[in-house]
């Protein structure tokens, strides 16, 4: 291992570990110190870097795989490697063998750590170079004109101008003279000069040709299939086609190495092949085309902000198979003329010149635009950012009565996290390598006044433009199957056809976004082969965070053999007492191998339907559902199936391909009409998500048996690498409806909740068609943002009840609620006025069956008509209307979920927006100390009472100059009653973490108390955690047996000490993750049932004290004064509240997602469908 350094980290207490890249250094285990790297102003450490995981062989986090993943996040010569646990524990603690070298990474083997014991999970950054400031450059002049063309004729020459520099002190940077090539006039005709190494000229003299040669050639299509009718071009001109074998024959081709054909065949991408160099009479070219792959975006201009007299740059980049030839440039919506490149810039910005800026690409395979950017100009004096707060406010305690308000609720302001201008250089660059945001510049400490106490708490007073908080995006959640929720264990993420993760044992996933995208493809593979290989496209949070998704997967259909050699049909649909939807007929002798060769044998046959006649198989379904069309702008289908092929050999399970297959429809499926015209075939491309044309299906009358006379929809199609087919049409017919979230049923603007995944299902129409009521046809998800979520919907301006919509939401797992509709409408309370409400009808899924979960309503989506004035206010938008949706006011008309509350009540000293990363503030009583790398702490604390009791930590500053005896927050958690002993719960409560504050200069070790409502009584002190505590001074004064009182741990205890502790770059992923743990009681399991004896810190034993007799605790516990800036759990309905203060607790268990318990009474149920 000559240049790898090896170390083996004894127990030291330094802060971190580097290892310098110009040193090479070892130690040994009986070493207890290693080589310490100081950083000095030139350099600083990037983020924590988790690659793999300690698997197989080890923990492999290699500086190769890094920059694969986070590609220039790292810079070329890192100075120092840094490692620790996902833990925190730092390396040299763990006692492991591990080696680093900072210009490879950082490994650990297994097989090194002795018997029965692995390598930790480790994460590792690196010490790089800072990036240098900008280079201060002079101005160079303008241009001068291009001088003539020098080329004489036939010939290319090149054109010049030139620039001189301004400045006489400072250099210019760029080129001073520029070319670009140009052609000579044409050349009068004279006599053929054209010299052939083999051959002669032709007539036309514009190749050679050796008439005693011939060409001979075979042609294959996309999937080894023969690609008949493939047309062969030299120099322009068609020589041949190929016959229905593939092949074709010239004569007269001249193989002299320099002879270029050109073979061109629909649905493929042209390809030029070089014909050989040979001696022989004839040669051989076999020639393999691949499919045309649509143009699809990969990078959109980005949005921007400048001042009057700068420039900006907008780019966008496109790819496709072949790639697109041509750019056009759109300013709200004009075209720019003479703008035709891949970047557009605009030089000295005028006030007029703000709006959207769009492109276009083309090419043979058609066209595509991007999304469009705005540009925001300011005047040279206009400021970006107001610096005056908008309102915020926040709901106080119970006895903490606002009488200058007259409410319970507080203005602690807020800044919009807005881009704006900053500071920005003089350089023309397609992304800012600087991002600015409006934010808080200055606050102040206040307090508010309640009954006998004040409440400390930070007002923002002045905002201002700074630079915009390091965000990251992440998506997490679980694939299991669509039937019954079997997981797909290990399997394989893909993203552009490279795999960027796996699957756990319980099916779970968590996946970063790369920061250039903006469209999330993943493609999920089951290594089992239980499962349909599935594509979704996964809406994510561009102002950071982690979004949960579910991933439903269709099970495989078991194999049927059939003969290659012999006719067959398969029939498809999966309703019981329906007829089959779809046919797909197999001529003889249609079956391929992947070498393009005819297979003869027994063919196993999986055709996997997903049948849109039953609606919960719309979960399930595959992408998002859309194309490009031929403008280039992206358009909806509405689905009338999907299906799944797997064509195998019985003997060896070779992969098989098929060609010319038919697929009839039943047109009697087709419930409208006009749609039987306009049906298509369409396949997949898992790369973009994106749905791309195979054909057009023809009506068709066939009989069956010998009266009956059916119709079908008939088209072909060829089985090649694309497995995943859709029977579509296009539907033009859409609509936007706005829905928001919140954290409660007072539906207030400042609690609004983001990140919430918001699901609508299009119903097949049924006003004027005889239909089933449980057919769909489209399947679409949004993520609410500050001003809640737009989701496509299909709608109708004459037939208001012609299509309905089912509309679900759901945050980190947990269902939220829909506004009830019986036994009367609120009109208030759902966001809607009526008569447009009634027009919509309006139900929420339990509507007609108590019975049924509350998590859904249903609509009918009618287009807004614009005699109505009532109807142009929302909640339902014309599709060109997107952008007046996005951005409509909050009196604007909406419809609402909110979250089932559960018993906890959160206050943060300063305000913090845990949906909205940018919310974060700099201060030292901030909950979250760093941004993205959130910490979530709690303990476990067993109640001997018949009663569930409330608990409070009250956290304050511990050991630091700048916040001892200060509130950081309160935390209050109502127990959870044991299922098994009806006189013990338990309780799992948050307390602030210790570590460093937000200077990252010095910890803190958070002063934490823990105190039961009422007469209660420490019983007992984890033993560890007792002794830890000890050995870890200073140790707090403990002689109130009501409480306890602990300088919180800086280490990640477990659950032997009844500690959990969870860092997650997202704050809600860490404390559900930290909750699981701390209710299953193990370090690394998870629960959604209290496990009361488990992992227990604490123990009180309480009195049995009257619950209808509160104190000023329970009567604000009972009051749900929920912090919109600080939400775990969420609060409890005011009536189920009441119910409870005045009856016993039942036994029901509660969950981390379901506190009240009040979930499970649907659990197990579909949602009912009327």
């Amino acid at each position: 291992m000559s240049g790898w350094t090896l170390f083996i980290l004894g127990i030291a207490t330094a802060a971190f570990v580097g290892v310098p890249a110009q040193e090479s250094w070892r130690t040994s285990s009986s070493q207890t110190g290693s080589a310490v790297h100081h950083s000095d102003g030139s350099y600083e450490w990037t983020t924590w870097f988790n690659v793999d995981h300690p698997g197989g062989l080890g923990d492999y986090e290699q500086l190769d795989a890094i920059r694969f993943y986070y590609r220039t996040r790292v810079c070329n010569h890192p100075k120092a490697v840094e490692a620790r646990t996902t833990e925190w524990v730092p390396v040299r603690e763990t006692g492991e063998k591990v080696h680093a070298d900072p210009t490879v990474g950082f490994w650990c083997l297994n097989e090194e750590q002795g018997p029965d014991r692995n390598c930790s999970n480790y994460a590792v950054r690196f010490l790089c170079p800072k990036e240098k400031s900008v280079n201060i450059q002079a101005i160079w002049g303008q241009w001068s004109g291009w001088s003539k063309c020098p080329a004489l004729c036939g010939q290319v020459g090149v054109q010049l101008r030139s620039r001189i520099c301004l400045s006489q002190s400072m250099p210019c940077i760029g080129p001073k003279v520029e070319g670009k090539e140009c052609n000579g006039p044409e050349c009068p005709k004279k006599d053929c000069n054209l010299h052939c190494a083999m051959g002669r000229a032709n007539a036309e003299c514009d190749s050679c040709q050796c008439e005693n040669h011939i060409l001979l050639g075979s042609v294959r299509g996309a999937g080894g299939l023969t690609a008949e009718g493939a047309t062969i071009v030299l120099s322009g001109q068609l020589l041949t086609l190929s016959d229905r074998n593939g092949h074709f024959r010239i004569p007269g081709i001249c193989p002299d190495g320099n002879t270029t054909l050109t073979v061109r065949m629909q649905g493929h991408a042209p390809l030029h092949v070089l014909v050989p160099h040979s001696v022989a009479q004839v040669s051989v070219l076999s020639i393999q085309l691949k499919r045309t792959e649509k143009l699809h975006v990969l990078s959109h201009p980005e949005s921007k902000v400048r001042r009057e007299g700068q420039a900006a740059a907008f780019c966008c980049k496109v790819t496709g198979t072949p790639p697109p030839d041509k750019y056009q440039w759109f300013y709200n919506n004009s075209l720019l003329e003479k703008q035709s490149d891949s970047t557009l810039v605009l030089k000295d910005l005028q006030t007029e010149q703000a709006g959207e800026y769009r492109c276009r690409a083309s090419g043979p395979s058609g066209f595509i635009k991007t999304k469009p950017a705005t540009l925001k100009v300011l005047g040279r004096g206009e400021n970006s950012c107001d610096s005056n707060p908008e309102s915020h406010f926040i709901r106080v305690p119970h006895d903490c009565y606002q009488n200058n308000t007259d409410s319970l609720y507080y203005d602690v302001g807020k800044c919009p996290s807005r881009p704006c201008s900053g500071k920005l250089d003089n350089g023309i660059r397609c992304n800012d390598k600087l991002a600015y945001c409006c934010g808080v510049q200055k606050m102040e400490k206040r307090k508010i006044t309640c009954q006998g106490y004040q409440l400390p708490t930070m007002v923002v007073t002045e905002c201002g433009c700074q630079k915009c908080v390091d965000i990251k995006a992440f998506v997490h959640g679980r694939v299991v199957a669509a039937d019954n929720g079997e997981p797909m264990r290990f399997g394989h993420i893909l993203m552009n056809g490279i795999r960027i993760s796996r699957t756990g044992y319980k099916g779970t996933f968590s996946i970063q976004v790369p920061s250039d995208t903006e469209r999330l493809v993943l493609t999920f593979v089951d290594n089992m082969q239980k499962f349909v290989d599935t594509t979704k496209v996964l809406p994510f949070n561009t102002r950071g965070g982690s979004i949960y998704h579910e991933i439903k997967l269709l099970r495989k259909k078991a194999p049927v053999t059939i003969s290659a050699t012999e006719s067959n049909t398969l029939e498809l649909g999966e309703v019981e007492g329906r007829e089959a939807m779809v046919q797909i007929q197999i001529p003889p002798n249609s079956f391929y191998t992947e070498k393009g060769e005819v297979f003869t044998g027994n063919v196993n046959a999986s055709v996997t339907f997903l049948d849109p006649r039953d609606v919960s198989t719309a979960a399930a379904a595959q992408s998002d559902l859309n194309f490009i069309g031929d403008e280039g702008d992206t358009l909806p289908l509405r689905t009338y199936g999907m299906f799944s092929v797997d064509f195998r050999g019985e003997e060896n399970n070779e992969p098989l391909n098929a060609g010319e297959v038919k697929v009839l429809l039943d047109s009697a499926q087709v419930q409208m009409s006009e749609h039987l015209n306009t049906m298509k075939l369409w396949s997949l491309n898992p790369n973009t998500g994106l749905w791309e044309e195979e054909g057009s299906l023809q009506v068709e009358s066939k009989k069956r048996g010998k009266r009956e006379e059916r119709t079908f929809l008939i088209g072909n199609m060829e089985i090649r690498e694309r497995r995943l087919f859709n029977l579509d049409v296009p539907e033009n017919r859409r609509c936007y409806v706005k829905v928001r979230a919140f954290r409660s049923e007072r539906f207030m603007p400042s609690e609004q909740v983001e990140g919430v995944v918001v699901s609508l299902i299009n119903m097949e129409p049924t006003a004027g068609f005889s239909t089933n009521p449980r057919a769909w046809g489209r399947f679409d998800s949004v993520i609410t943002g500050p001003n809640g979520a737009c989701l496509p919907a299909f709608c109708d301006e004459d037939k208001p009840d012609a299509y309905s919509a089912y509309v679900m939401a759901n945050l980190g797992g947990e269902e939220l609620e829909a506004v009830q509709s019986a036994p009367k409408l609120n009109p208030n309370l759902i966001g809607v006025p009526q008569p447009y409400l009634d027009k919509l009808n309006y139900r929420r899924s339990d509507h007609e069956d108590p019975r049924v979960k509350k998590t859904a309503f249903s609509i009918n989506v009618a287009k807004p008509s614009a005699n109505a004035a009532e109807e142009g206010n929302g909640p339902v938008y014309a599709f060109e209307n997107l952008k007046e949706c996005e951005e409509a006011t909050f009196s604007a008309s909406h419809f609402r979920f909110s979250r089932v509350e559960g018993d906890g009540y959160d206050y943060n000293t300063v305000p913090f927006n845990e949906d909205d990363p940018m919310s974060w503030t700099e201060d030292y009583l901030s909950w979250w100390p760093k941004p993205m790398e959130y910490r979530a702490c709690y303990i476990k604390v067993k109640i001997n009472s018949p009663h569930e009791i409330n608990l409070r930590s009250r956290n304050m500053g511990g050991t630091h100059p700048k916040t001892v005896g200060q509130l950081y927050g309160l935390r209050d958690t109502r127990s959870i009653r044991d299922l098994d002993h009806a006189a013990v719960s338990a309780v799992c409560l948050e307390f602030k973490c210790s570590g460093m504050l937000y200077d990252q200069e010095r910890v803190d070790r958070t002063l934490v108390k823990v105190i039961p409502q009422g007469s209660c009584r420490r019983d007992h002190v984890n033993t560890m955690l007792q002794e830890y505590l000890v050995n870890h001074l200073p140790l707090p004064v403990n002689n109130d047996t009501n409480e306890f009182t602990m300088l919180a741990p800086l280490d990640p205890l477990g659950h032997n000490y009844g500690i959990y502790t969870v860092t997650d770059q997202d704050p809600r992923k860490a404390k559900e993750i930290a909750l699981g743990r701390c209710f299953d009681g193990t370090s690394d399991g998870t629960s959604r049932v209290m496990k009361s004896n488990e992992g227990v810190a604490l123990t009180f034993t309480c009195g049995d004290r009257d619950v209808t007799q509160q104190s000023v605790f329970q009567v604000q516990q009972g009051s749900r004064s929920q912090m919109v800036t600080s939400v775990v759990r969420g609060e409890g309905r005011q009536n189920r509240r009441r119910q409870r203060a005045n009856t016993p607790r039942n036994s029901r268990r509660r969950s981390t997602r379901d506190p009240a318990g009040k979930r499970g009474e649907g659990r197990g149920r579909a949602m009912k469908v009327t």
